[in-house]
């Protein structure tokens, strides 16, 4: 027996058959409510989702990698400034997601433990290096342009923890690719060599970013069944369909060049029609032989092991004001705290 609640959110409170908790689940989705963490839910439902926000977390703290190599070498304080702000926006919408994942029972250590044993993946667009200051502002275009047509739809997804982090984390990718545009347009604006350096990058960049979609509908292994539970709600031909039509006028703006000969408009069907993409080249990427596979998950476990302290710390920190509060009030409790702070600069 399962325990569910007789209406149609599918909460833990009266007992029901499986039959009619299942039921009840499918028909929550239909009707667009929010399945939230203590509804009875498919365990294959649970499973996907941990999967999904599992990767899109993951690609989340990689993805600072390859613009955190430039902090140190942006053109000018403000270009700084721009960055520095935008990798911490990438930290805090993992966070954002790990913690989401964390409402369906699975922990932020058993994910990261599985990204750096190779057990899970993150989006192949983050294993291309970044050559020149002019890729940060592709990546911003392109690759944030990219993800927001993704995940904008992903703020309409059936499960609530998942949906509602994603109505934040699409404001700030929005501002993002923005500053990407922005500083893509100030380049090729710029001198003739600037100007190639923007041309470079966006010919570099731009079909990894198709696939950051996903492989073609027909090859897809999660997408049709995502979409029955309303996880997803494009599939990921019409998502890459609808980037290139808002890219083509973006990039007239810009005064650059898509790399793809066989683009132009399709006035019977109404959008662009584009060239083939390399799925060779995007499942080698997947299966670790992209040109910095190596390179971003070394990074990451080095870095997890050296934060490993700082987890040490807020642990026994937690679980000292545990046993204080435990012990007496929050008032005697921060009063102790002052007293202890005093007594050490006193005597530092």
């Amino acid at each position: 027996m399962t325990a569910v609640t007789a209406g149609t959110a599918v909460e833990a409170t009266v007992e029901t058959t499986a039959e009619e908790a299942e039921a009840a689940f499918d028909a929550a989705v239909a009707a667009d409510e929010r399945i939230e963490p203590r509804d009875w839910m498919p365990e294959a439902y649970r499973a996907s989702l941990v999967r999904q926000m599992a990767q899109h977390a993951h690609s989340e703290i990689i993805g600072m990698q390859p613009e955190a190599n430039w902090i140190t070498r942006a053109p000018s304080l403000r270009r700084k400034a721009i960055l520095m702000a935008k990798v911490q926006d990438e930290a805090g919408h993992g966070l954002y997601l790990y913690s989401a994942a964390e409402t369906l029972g699975t922990s932020r250590d058993e994910l990261l433990d599985k990204l750096h044993a190779g057990r899970q993946r993150y989006s192949s667009i983050f294993n291309y290096p970044t050559l020149t200051w002019a890729d940060v502002g592709a990546i911003g275009w392109l690759v944030d342009g990219a993800a927001i047509t993704n995940q904008v739809p992903l703020c309409r997804c059936s499960y609530g923890p998942y949906a509602r982090a994603m109505v934040r984390i699409c404001k700030e990718e929005s501002f993002h690719q923005r500053q990407g545009y922005e500083s893509l347009l100030a380049l090729s604006r710029g001198t003739p060599s600037q100007h190639e350096m923007a041309q470079d990058a966006v010919n570099r960049w731009w079909w990894p970013s198709l696939m950051m979609f996903g492989p073609p509908d027909d090859e897809s292994a999660h997408s049709v069944q995502s979409m029955i539970w309303k996880i997803k709600r494009h599939s990921n031909d019409e998502l890459r369909q609808r980037f290139v039509d808002i890219c083509v006028p973006q990039a007239e703006t810009l005064g650059l060049t898509l790399p793809d000969p066989d683009l132009k408009w399709n006035e019977e069907r109404g959008q662009h029609d584009f060239g083939a993409i390399d799925w060779t080249e995007f499942r080698e990427v997947l299966k670790g032989n992209g040109p910095c596979n190596e390179q971003r998950i070394s990074q990451r476990r080095r870095a997890h092991e050296e934060g490993a302290w700082v987890r040490e710390a807020a642990t026994a920190y937690a679980a000292k004001h545990a046993a204080k509060s435990a012990a007496g009030s929050p008032v005697e409790d921060a009063a102790a705290d002052v007293a202890e702070h005093v007594e050490k600069e006193a005597t530092a």
